[in-house]
């Protein structure tokens, strides 16, 4: 039995945890064993995960099979982009270049605040009052 040729690629974004495998195959995309289309509702959230595939032209050669958990859809896509680009260097260590330069490589680090004792939350105080 022939061994199954797939790369991996693990992306974050937030909350957000993708795992993700590159599979030789037609450009079909499954997410949490959904289809691309049912879990990923708004066409920026498509664009955003596809972003990796579309830039380095290889959407029609690849089967893509994600795990995402963790935060919303928003930040899953973003999760996903990045597993993908990270998938492709393993695929192919040239796209390097290409996928720097357009920030897919680069970890967001963006994260929510925590909230501080004594005030409302992380930033914002309670009311003052004089008297």
């Amino acid at each position: 039995m022939a061994d199954l040729v797939q790369y991996y690629g693990t992306g974050r974004r937030k909350a957000a945890i993708a795992r993700v495998y590159l599979r030789p195959g037609t450009g079909e995309f499954k997410v949490n064993g959904k289809g691309f289309d049912a879990y990923f509702v708004t066409e920026q959230q498509r664009v955003a995960a596809k972003r990796s595939l579309v830039l380095t032209e290889t959407a029609a050669t690849f089967d893509v099979v994600t795990t995402v958990s963790g935060g919303g859809v928003a930040a899953q896509a973003d999760a996903v982009k990045m597993g993908i680009a990270r998938a492709l260097l393993q695929f192919n260590a040239e796209l390097r270049k290409t996928l720097k330069s357009e920030g897919l490589l680069t970890r967001d680090a963006r994260v929510k605040e925590r909230k501080k004792y004594g005030q409302k939350g992380a930033r914002k105080r309670f009311q003052f009052s004089k008297r």
